[in-house]
């Protein structure tokens, strides 16, 4: 017995002799090599002994300050290159797209989507999930008057919702997501839910509770060390909550099989079974269940969260720069008047087109972007990166890169106007990433930041509670980072 915790003690300081004399020499030779510097790593796990678990790119953020635009960083025994600042993301994403075309491994994402769908799909996989997804979101209304007309019409269920309330305070969260998610439903289901329907709550609360779990401390070192899959802990909640959607959309499935006419599709679901039928004699056809599963499930997370969490960011925005409200309110009153908005309407609207935009620089609702990985051994800005390196395109460092935002860290709608008032573009907003991974609902998108944004201040005055003095601007710890909860006030303006 006592030889045997003898010889478990040796092997204990055997291994952790070689991990540091391994993560010495991988230094040194990174060093050799030209790889990007950055700080010395430590045995077992590298640098996370300075990495603030919460929010990351706080930290990413203050090394880039020290080590340059690219750097290296070693989280557990993984080395990454993060990339900072608007130019040396727009290089690497937009210029040399090849080189940095891959997406990241994740253990989490792989866990869940198993190399399927489209946000953590790779090679063709990806190519052909992408190509298929847009052609019908485009088909279904994405960028039409269709899908405008659904967007309009949730948007009076949601004013009437903010209305109901009579200026009392309520909380804007499930309600956002309800609306929000509406309208990807009627894309994928072909209809939408009312506001009660407990479908629609299931649907919301998992996918809100899985981004929110995400990027928790837990979840990102299991991340880093996989190995950890037996302990408790919120990944395993995560699987659960996939689970469960999953078991709902298969049900789903199987309605529409039952009903599916080769003739007609009525959604993105049929659609996607019409083409599973026609290649059903192709062994190597990627149209079958595990992928119709990750594509849904990306679409209902990615088109519901973020357009979700900034339409919150643009209420709690509006509390606490009343006299921004205002002067949305009064362009909105000038050119819509009291007829419903319209996306016609935003091009005679450049303050309010600024202040939406603003909203989502701010907002920063992915502020680490989604990984990369390189193709091929690269020379980046006069470094040498292996094929298969981990990249971080450091978003917050570009929608808060002093360089393209004369003011970053304040909220100023003047980011995107000229000295006329015009609406003027910058490429700098890179909220939904850049390059040939663009995200796919970025046109969907915009259209309901815009319809539904002016049809809440058309019709409403937000303000604070009674008693509530202090707006808390800090962003809640996830995936994505939405504002924390809070309590508004929605006061009818006719």
């Amino acid at each position: 017995m006592y030889l045997t915790g003898f010889i478990i003690v040796i092997l204990i300081i055997l291994f952790i002799f070689i991990s540091v004399k391994s993560t010495t020499d991988a230094w040194k030779r990174s060093i050799a090599n030209n790889f990007p510097p950055g700080p010395r790593p430590l045995p077992l796990i590298g640098n996370l002994h300075l990495i603030d678990l919460r929010r990351p790119q706080k930290t990413f953020v203050e090394l880039s300050k020290k080590y340059g635009s690219v750097f290296s960083i070693q989280l557990g025994m993984k080395k990454m290159v993060v990339l900072a600042g608007y130019e040396t993301v727009k290089d690497a994403l937009v210029h040399q797209p090849d080189e940095f075309g891959e997406r990241g491994h994740v253990p989490i994402f792989e866990d869940i989507n198993n190399g399927f769908g489209i946000p953590f799909a790779r090679g063709e996989n990806w190519k052909i999930m992408r190509r298929f997804t847009l052609l019908n979101l485009r088909d279904f209304g994405m960028g039409k008057r269709t899908i405008e007309d659904k967007i309009r019409e949730e948007s009076t269920f949601l004013t009437k919702y903010f209305q109901s309330h009579a200026g009392k305070p309520f909380d804007v969260t499930e309600i956002m997501n309800f609306a929000v998610a509406n309208i990807i439903i009627s894309i994928v289901l072909g209809h939408r839910f009312d506001y009660h329907h407990p479908t629609l709550l299931m649907l919301t609360q998992l996918v809100t509770e899985n981004l929110r779990l995400t990027g928790t401390p837990m979840v990102n070192l299991y991340n880093l060390y996989p190995a950890l899959i037996f302990l408790p802990g919120n990944h395993k909640t995560i699987h659960q909550n996939i689970k469960d959607l999953h078991s709902f959309l298969q049900k789903s499935f199987l309605t529409s099989r039952k009903e599916l006419n080769s003739d007609e599709k009525r959604n993105l679901i049929e659609a996607f079974l019409i083409k599973e039928k026609e290649e059903k004699t192709n062994p190597k056809s990627y149209f079958h269940e595990d992928n119709l599963l990750c594509v849904v499930t990306s679409l209902f997370t990615a088109g519901t969260d973020t357009t979700s969490s900034t339409l919150r960011w643009g209420c709690l925005l509006m509390m606490k720069y009343p006299d921004i409200q205002r002067k949305v309110q009064e362009e909105i009153d000038r050119v819509i008047g009291s007829e419903q908005a319209n996306t016609g309407h935003r091009k005679l609207m450049p303050y309010t087109d600024a202040v939406i935009h603003e909203i989502q620089r701010f907002g920063n609702i992915l502020p680490l972007g989604l990984p990369r990985e390189t193709t091929v051994d690269t020379n980046f800005k006069g470094y040498f990166i292996p094929k298969g390196t981990h990249i971080i395109p450091l978003l917050e460092s570009v929608l808060y890169d002093k360089t393209q935002f004369a003011k970053p860290e304040e909220f100023n709608p003047q980011h995107f106007l000229n000295s006329e008032g015009k609406f003027v573009r910058n490429e700098a907003l890179m909220n939904f990433g850049a390059g040939r991974r663009i995200c796919i609902g970025q046109t969907l998108a915009r259209m309901e930041l815009f319809l539904f944004f002016t049809s809440l201040l058309q019709r409403c005055t937000l303000r604070l509670p009674p008693g509530v003095t202090h707006i808390d601007l800090s962003p809640a710890v996830g995936f994505t980072t939405p504002p924390k909860p809070y309590e508004i006030c929605a006061l009818p303006r006719c």
